[in-house]
């Protein structure tokens, strides 16, 4: 697998102190890459730092093999990064659906090619809007949940509800890397079961995911790739197969 993204001594400062401490990580295309650690360890300002949010004070980001270091937001979205923020900063005053559609404002028109039954090529151009329909329908197979209440007050939904939409909006700019904040923050057990599930199943369809999470156990489980931050370093690495058999290193870094 080719590295999608790679961060190389990312320091990330806030005034007088320093949040992120030189950091380096690696994301290869298509995997699903946790950043764990306890409060303050850094793995919000790290996410932030990638979206373009919170500016680094020195390393580089690659993306690609393109240098997007502190880039602006809209210019990471237009590459194909996209975040589900902490708190999942739902638009009050519009529906389920105008919440989505307004996740879809990067997207372009494309050109499919579909192979005839004689094995021709066959060229189809699809319109932007197209595209927002049917990338629309996609995240409502996966949270059907959301078609049922498209035409619902999006502000009314409950957490977990709420959750799926902040998911489901970033997934409207068909991203090659979503990067998930905190998404089972606040969330019943059960409904956490059913967020992970739909990560992987993000994941399966091709999307790479970075998620930062308190929630160790469960992350470590859908994970293939884990980084244990503490203090703003990484203190430890690895498969995070073999990081859920490690009883100790869960009980010490990941508060489990």
């Amino acid at each position: 697998m080719s590295v999608i993204l790679e961060v190389k001594d990312l320091i990330v400062d806030y005034g007088i102190i320093r949040a992120i401490k030189g950091i380096n990580l690696t994301i290869e295309e298509g995997t699903i890459v946790a950043i764990l650690g306890a409060n303050g360890a850094g793995k919000t300002s790290t996410i932030r730092t990638l979206n373009g949010v919170v500016k680094a004070k020195s390393g580089k980001i690659l993306f690609d093999g393109e240098n997007i270091t502190n880039l602006e937001p809209y210019k990471l979205a237009q590459r194909g990064i996209f975040q589900s923020p902490e708190g999942r900063l739902i638009l009050r005053g519009l529906t389920v659906e105008e919440n989505l559609m307004v996740g879809a404002y990067s997207i372009k028109g494309q050109t499919i090619e579909t192979v005839n039954e004689d094995s021709t090529v066959l060229k189809v151009k699809k319109s932007a809007h197209k595209v927002r329909l049917d990338t629309l329908e996609d995240v409502y197979q996966l949270f059907p949940v959301l078609k049922e209440r498209r035409k619902q007050q999006a502000s009314t939904l409950s957490g977990g509800e709420q959750q799926m939409l902040a998911i489901g909006r970033a997934l409207m700019g068909k991203p090659k890397l979503l990067l998930l904040d905190e998404p089972s923050l606040g969330l019943a057990p059960l409904i956490v079961q059913e967020i992970f599930k739909a990560i992987q199943t993000i994941a399966s369809q091709g999307t790479t995911i970075l998620i930062v999470e308190q929630n160790a156990y469960q992350t470590l489980k859908i994970a293939d790739y884990v980084y244990v931050l503490e203090l703003g370093k990484v203190k430890t690495e690895g498969k995070s197969a073999d990081l859920l058999k490690d009883d100790q290193l869960v009980k010490a870094y990941l508060g489990g």
